[in-house]
């Protein structure tokens, strides 16, 4: 079995046909795909792994359905911040340690021990913020599309990503504009 196909079972394993999260998973994940190697392009230079950045952003979200997020038809029992170390620990089951990572490191564009603590949030107590190029881009893609219907659709301009990294802090909105300095984002 093929790497791809592989992903493609793991995501028919948890998500059954014409269901309302297959439905946003699939639709989120291929927005994701499509912005990520958009942005390795523009790295080539970086020697991004194109292979591994289209899977991990098809699987960076596989683990939403255990979260309550009944909007995106989801009736999990943890809270939605969960989903990423929840896919984490999901994919490394099946044996793709690396891609695990980026499940777990893409939430907001990361969190890191410290703020896990501060927050009192119900996180494994560790640092879960991007590390290699790979992952960075497929977190900076996911910035760019919401999942929630009727917000679906369209890609985010930047000025709206930053907007709404504001909540979160200015540390988030600096490793954000970090991001657009790398990957080439210009004219915002």
């Amino acid at each position: 079995m093929t790497l791809a196909n592989t992903i493609t079972a793991i995501i028919d394993e948890y998500y059954p046909p014409a269901s309302p999260a297959r439905e946003v998973l699939l639709r989120h994940s291929e927005m994701v795909a499509r912005k990520a190697l958009q942005t390795a392009r523009k790295v080539s230079h970086l020697h991004p792994d194109l292979e591994f950045i289209e899977q991990a952003a098809m699987l960076h979200d596989i683990g939403i359905f255990y979260a309550r997020a009944p909007e995106i038809g989801c009736f999990g029992e943890y809270p939605y911040v969960c989903h990423g170390y929840l896919g984490r620990i999901l994919v490394e089951g099946k044996g793709l340690s690396r891609h695990a990572l980026v499940c777990e490191r893409h939430v907001g564009v990361g969190l890191t021990l410290e703020e896990i603590r501060k927050q009192d949030l119900p996180l494994p107590l560790r640092d879960m913020v991007p590390v290699s190029l790979e992952e960075r881009i497929v977190c900076y893609a996911d910035k760019f599309f919401s999942k929630k219907p009727g917000k679906d659709q369209e890609e985010w301009p930047v000025e709206m990503v930053l907007k709404s990294l504001e909540k979160y802090g200015l540390q988030k909105v600096a490793r954000f504009t970090e991001w657009l300095a790398l990957f080439g984002e210009t004219g915002w």
